[in-house]
């Protein structure tokens, strides 16, 4: 395999990874050709195909944000081989490289990675990624909020129907901007500037925004008094699931998050059974609020890398 011949994600090459998500139906949040384009520069993605699968990498990411947990200096970032069987390119990977880690891959790739003969002898382990798991709900729930364990979530959502002169919109041309308004007033609030992480987010968002009708995804954004105090971004994972990329709201309108949440799925949700609301990154309040909406499963990724010898 010749990594040399690998390019960047472009646009045009969005018919090429559809072809791949639509043939083998991926589950995790990061198999969509948006979320692989507005986040190419953060990784610095290159690709290739090789014997029918689509390989996907990063020679920068361990140098430029996060170290890996092999300690690798020069170490290369995959992610999971899309295709018939992932199993057998991973371990291919690394029988060519000793410098390499393979990040988010599902629970049925490590099962039958494991079960791969070289896996033993190329000395691999597996860790263990959990603040990257996605989290899954049905939609049916976040709609309706039945019962005790979703009141709170009633409240809120009733709080804001009651008190505001709110509109729904699916977002179009003439609403992009209006998001991307909103985007900006909550980077300033967010203080994204003092935040890296968060400077990256506003990147990929705009990057989104700007490709918003070549990308394909869906929008919906609420305003009140003519003001954009909500939107959201989504699209299909897979032919049973709904992801949704991007959610900002003004905390300043009670139950803004809890109304953009509803209301989109209300409009994109109709005969779909699961929405993949993506990971909590570690990050406690993050995960405090994705419990909250009570997922009925989490897709669990996990790292595969060379054991110290």
């Amino acid at each position: 395999m010749n990594l040399s011949s690998a390019r960047q994600i472009e646009i045009e090459d969005k018919k090429l990874f559809d072809k791949y998500f639509e043939e083998f139906q991926p589950e995790i949040s990061e198999f969509t050709f948006t979320n692989l384009f507005i986040w190419k520069n953060y990784y610095n993605f290159l690709f290739l195909e090789q014997d029918n699968h689509l390989i996907i990498f990063s020679q920068d990411y361990f140098k430029n944000w996060k170290k890996s947990i092999s300690n690798l200096d020069d170490g290369i970032f995959f992610l999971t081989p899309i295709g018939l069987t992932p199993e057998k390119m991973i371990i291919n990977l690394f029988e060519k490289f000793d410098n390499i880690e393979i990040h988010r891959v599902p629970k049925d790739v490590i099962e039958k990675v494991i079960r791969e003969p070289k896996y033993q002898v190329l000395n691999l382990d597996i860790h263990e990624d959990r603040m990257n798991w996605d989290y899954i709900y049905e939609i049916d729930s976040l709609i309706d909020l039945p019962g005790n364990k979703f009141r709170q979530k009633r409240r809120w959502l009733n709080k804001f129907l009651e008190i505001y002169n709110y509109e729904f919109n699916i977002i179009s041309d003439g609403l992009i901007d209006k998001a991307l308004e909103l985007q900006l007033e909550w980077c300033d609030q967010n203080e994204c500037q003092s935040n890296e992480d968060l400077i990256e987010e506003q990147k990929a968002i705009k990057r989104a925004l700007e490709n918003f009708n070549d990308l394909g995804i869906f929008g919906g954004i609420i305003g009140v008094d003519n003001k954009c105090v909500a939107y959201t971004l989504g699209e299909m994972i897979n032919k049973d699931t709904l992801v949704i990329h991007i959610e900002k709201a003004h905390i300043e309108y009670e139950g803004s998050y809890q109304a953009i949440n509803n209301l989109f799925l209300k409009e994109f949700g109709k005969n779909v059974k699961y929405v993949n609301r993506e990971q909590d990154l570690g990050i406690p309040g993050l995960r405090r609020a994705k419990e909250a909406y009570k997922p009925i499963r989490m897709v669990e990724k996990n790292i595969i890398y060379h054991k110290e010898e």
